[in-house]
């Protein structure tokens, strides 16, 4: 029989949901979902207890301080050199295939191989943030750029530079969009700055661990109120007058880097004898027993960690994705008017804010200790979390819906009128967010879930460096594809230009400023 003249389904709304659930319930029957602790619910209320009484004086201001600190600079030099990307981003393909690398390894990733140059440094710190931020401005500074409006332009000397004209012409206009994406870019570096305490730098992070570790609940409840202020104030400290006040300080507060470190010669050992791959450090040089022998050696990795990693990451982010989209579905209407009004709307608000603004490994980490070793503490924090996102912007998109004046109500309202009308930026939302979920879900591994972040830790672990780098270029390369995937589905559900990002989303009456249009990273 040939192939051309079998009837595949129309891949419909219907048709990709249902495929999606199906994977779900496949992946759920291959994954470890059992909850190990002898008694979690004792656990959970000492947990609840120190969260209903905060130790406010226990809170360590430096590591607030820190956290900025890392965040802006960090956050600056990505904006910075992915500016620069932008204005050739269109014209190469290796800017964009470098762009697409870069931002397909997770920060945790980066931190973890860059500790192995510079220590733990602010330098650590600053560069994992701003080189997968690097590529990520670069993809959306170049779209911005493409679809600015270009009358400007065409008044300038034929023989006027790249620069010139981009200064001259697109910047005036520009300037509003660029400053939005770079602040609500802010916000998600001071969520990655926190995540970097888990390794050993000074930020809010380190101190959440030991205070976890040791059970002081209250202690950490505190620590993590103070973060939620330092990302509810955002706007009224990142301002455009504001933020050159705010590098320099930032680099002047700096922590000093634990132990003394070459950062120099060992970025020259590091390039030059630990990531080269161990069958190849031969005396004789590349032989062609050597280059047997390190087949011999991709392959055993391959099979044995990449592998297997690659499915756990596949099971974990498929069941989340479906998780999410169910929570999304169920959480919009507490943040839409027709249901709740103003007062409660603003209360939904908060409460997703909060909920999305908390880091999923940190989530993680709290209930692994609660619930014990599995994917579900994995699960329940990508869903919840990134169900809190997509519900936040569903319910700010049907607060944007013209309703006639006979339009139901309740249950009615809900099924009849709102999820039809949404279903369709509903699913480019979590085909979006399913790569970011892959990108979450191999890092957990270094939480010891079997996901490939769980043999890159063990190979950092046992100063396998060559063995780190394969794994991180097979993470790279699966969210790389998934992505593709993501973006191929989008265009054949007609669904591509609908917006994805937290700026796209459209703004109510009760927020004032509106946020410029931010296209896919």
């Amino acid at each position: 029989m040939r192939l051309d003249n079998l009837a595949f389904p129309r891949l419909g709304y219907r048709t990709t949901s249902l495929l999606f659930l199906a994977g779900a319930i496949a992946a759920l029957i291959l994954a470890d979902i059992s909850v190990t602790s002898l008694n979690p619910w004792a656990e959970m209320h000492r947990l609840l207890a120190g969260v209903i009484r905060p130790d406010f004086l226990s809170v360590e201001l430096m590591s607030v301080v820190w956290t900025v600190a890392f965040a802006v600079i960090g956050v600056s030099l990505g904006a910075t050199v992915g500016l620069l990307l932008a204005l050739i981003f269109e014209r190469f393909r290796a800017i964009r295939l470098l762009s697409a690398f870069l931002r397909s390894v997770h920060e945790l990733f980066w931190a973890l191989l860059l500790i192995q140059i510079s220590g733990l440094s602010p330098t650590t710190g600053i560069l994992a943030i701003a080189i997968p931020y690097s590529g990520i401005f670069a993809k959306v500074f170049s779209e911005m750029i493409e679809e600015a409006d270009l009358s400007a332009e065409k008044v300038l000397p034929a023989e006027t530079s790249i620069v010139s004209r981009f200064a001259y012409s697109r910047i005036p206009e520009l300037a509003p969009q660029l400053w939005t994406y770079t602040l609500y870019r802010l916000e998600c570096g001071l969520r990655s700055t926190l995540v970097l305490g888990f390794i050993g730098l000074p930020t809010i992070g380190f101190h959440l661990v030991s205070y976890f570790k040791q059970g002081y609940y209250a202690q950490a409840a505190a620590l993590l109120a103070a973060f939620y202020l330092l990302i509810g104030s955002r706007r009224l400290w990142a301002r455009p007058v504001t933020i050159p006040f705010l590098i320099v300080g930032s680099i002047l507060v700096l922590p000093e880097t634990v132990g003394s470190t070459s950062a120099l010669t060992n970025l020259v050992r590091f390039v030059t004898q630990d990531i080269v791959p161990s069958p190849l450090r031969t005396p004789d040089g590349v032989s062609p027993a050597a280059i047997g022998a390190f087949f011999l050696w991709l392959w055993a990795i391959v099979a044995k960690q990449v592998i297997p990693g690659t499915i756990q990451t596949l099971i974990l982010s498929q069941i989340a994705v479906v998780a999410m989209a169910i929570i999304a579905l169920a959480l919009f209407p507490i943040i839409c008017r027709r249901f709740l009004g103003r007062f409660g709307q603003l209360i939904g608000r908060v409460v997703l804010v909060v909920v999305r603004s908390t880091p999923e490994y940190m989530v993680v980490y709290v209930l692994l200790q609660l619930l014990g070793p599995s994917m579900l503490p994995a699960i329940i924090a990508l869903s919840v979390h990134n169900g809190a996102i997509v519900g936040y912007l569903l319910g700010r998109h049907a607060d944007a819906l013209e309703y006639r004046a006979d339009a139901p109500k309740g249950v009615n309202l809900y099924s009849y009128e709102m999820v039809p009308r949404l279903y369709g930026q509903f699913l480019a939302y979590v085909l979006y967010r399913w790569e970011i979920i892959l990108r979450e879900s191999a890092i957990f591994g270094i939480l010891g879930i079997a996901t490939l972040g769980y043999y890159f830790d063990a190979a950092i672990s046992e100063i396998r460096f060559d063995v780190a780098v394969v794994l991180v270029l097979a993470a790279a390369f699966l969210t790389m594809g998934v992505d593709a995937m993501s973006r191929g589905l989008r265009r054949r559900l007609h669904i591509d230009a609908m917006s994805t990002r937290l700026a796209e989303a459209p703004v109510s009456a009760m927020e004032p400023v509106a946020a410029p249009r931010e296209r896919t990273a």
